[in-house]
């Protein structure tokens, strides 16, 4: 099997007919048209090779639920074909394919031989779905008294009974609780280790860039970036809190003009940075220089591990602003979040800052290094509004910074949480 799933030219539309005999005839395929026709994806193609673990990211109504219950069938395309490889096994909409009057021991019965096992296989895993569902006597109870998490315990249960060639997840987990997600990203991981292909649909970027080594970004029912699981993140945040008026390209084109007062942009000369930054913002402000001081040097070679260390950031306006709030975020290389604060975080609820345009600020943030042995990316941002309310995101340049963080492992993981230890007691 060389691929896992193909998808070409996939489209699906929903239509109104003026009258059930057009529609009829649209099933023989004559030429008649629709009273009214909406499309929620067009023109999709990807393809997802055997063991590539997948997110799909896009905003509400983007089509990504759309999109992956044609991908399991229960949804046929308007156009295009996919080309399924091995068995699938999915989690949709929460509690899909349940019946409420039935309990869950009954329902794991009928979703099991849904997905193609037989009676007796069924039963050889029912003990092992029951203990991984931990929902107790429920079990034996109608769905239709159980909580949504409880139908999350059992459906993510059967669905992972055996394993899939292709596991497919879509925000139910988001409704579980911490303890069984855990679990639950654990069986993941366990399959994925083992060939299993993994396509994730969740909102939390934290949980798609930890699972997934690519992500697929579905807007305007079409494909809008495909590539590793760090980049597209940056374009669905970017989605998310977006940017207004400008583009992007001609943020930098202004930006590189330069102005006086100390606003000229000398990212690109400084040490530690990375020209691959992701750079975005609605205007109005531009983080335009950075200064990196730890143990007493500036831009030292490597950061010793838990060095005390210093952020300065400049900060250039070209507008009036009641109030800005200044961030500082720490990623690993591969996009997983480690750490941000703000301005008003970091020192006890301070109001915004208010400045005026033409003004040029520095600001600084301090911390001990309390990071492993790595390399390390920084993200810097500046935003306006009530830091308590909703702030609005004026320029942020992601990974714009690139650390080496030196001196081994002193401890395991990749932050040090400053555990204490002490011997309380002993006896003989």
């Amino acid at each position: 099997m060389s691929t896992a799933m193909r998808i070409e030219n996939v489209g699906k539309s929903y239509r109104v007919w003026g009258s059930e005999w057009l529609r009829v005839a649209s099933w023989f395929g004559l030429p008649v048209r629709p009273k009214e026709e909406h499309w929620v994806l067009r023109d999709v193609s990807f393809t997802i090779a055997p063991g590539e673990s997948v997110g799909i990211v896009g905003r509400n109504g983007a089509g990504k639920s759309t999109l992956l219950k044609m991908i399991t069938g229960t949804t046929q395309p308007t156009e295009g074909r996919i080309t399924r490889g091995g068995r699938i096994a999915a989690i949709l909409e929460l509690g899909m394919g349940f019946n409420v009057e039935l309990t869950g021991r009954q329902n794991a019965f009928h979703s099991a031989g849904l997905l193609g096992y037989s009676q007796q296989e069924i039963e050889s895993v029912m003990p092992a779905i029951e203990a991984f569902a931990e929902v107790g006597e429920y079990f034996d109870e109608p769905v239709r008294t159980y909580s949504s998490g409880m139908q999350v315990r059992v459906a993510f249960a059967v669905a992972t009974a055996f394993r899939p060639d292709v596991l497919i997840v879509d925000e139910a987990l988001s409704v579980g609780d911490a303890y069984f997600q855990a679990k639950c990203y654990k069986r993941v991981q366990e399959f994925t280790a083992l060939g299993t292909t993994l396509i994730l649909v969740s909102h939390a970027i934290g949980d798609i860039v930890k699972h997934c080594d690519r992500v697929i970004f579905i807007k305007d029912g079409g494909v809008f970036a495909d590539g590793t699981a760090q980049e597209v993140s940056n374009l669905y945040l970017d989605e998310l809190f977006g940017k207004k008026a400008a583009s992007l390209q001609e943020t930098v084109d202004v930006v590189s003009e330069g102005m006086e007062g100390g606003s000229e942009d000398v990212f690109h000369t400084r040490p530690y940075y990375n020209a691959a930054e992701h750079r975005w913002g609605q205007g109005g402000a531009r983080i335009v220089d950075y200064l990196i001081a730890s143990e007493g040097q500036e831009f030292p070679a490597r950061i010793d591990s838990g060095a005390r260390t210093s952020f300065y950031v400049k900060i250039a306006f070209d507008r009036d602003f009641d109030s800005i709030v200044p961030g500082f975020l720490v990623k690993t290389l591969e996009g997983l979040f480690l750490y941000g604060t703000n301005s008003f975080l970091a020192s006890e609820g301070r109001a915004g800052i208010a400045v005026k345009a033409g003004e040029v600020i520095v600001c600084k943030f301090t911390m001990p290094l309390d990071l492993n042995e790595a390399n390390y990316l920084v993200s810097l941002g500046v935003s306006s509004g009530d830091p308590l309310a909703e702030l609005t995101p004026l320029d942020r340049r992601y990974d714009s910074i690139m650390l080496d963080v030196s001196r081994g492992m002193q401890f395991w993981g990749m932050m040090d949480l400053k555990a204490d230890f002490e011997l309380v007691g002993a006896s003989s």
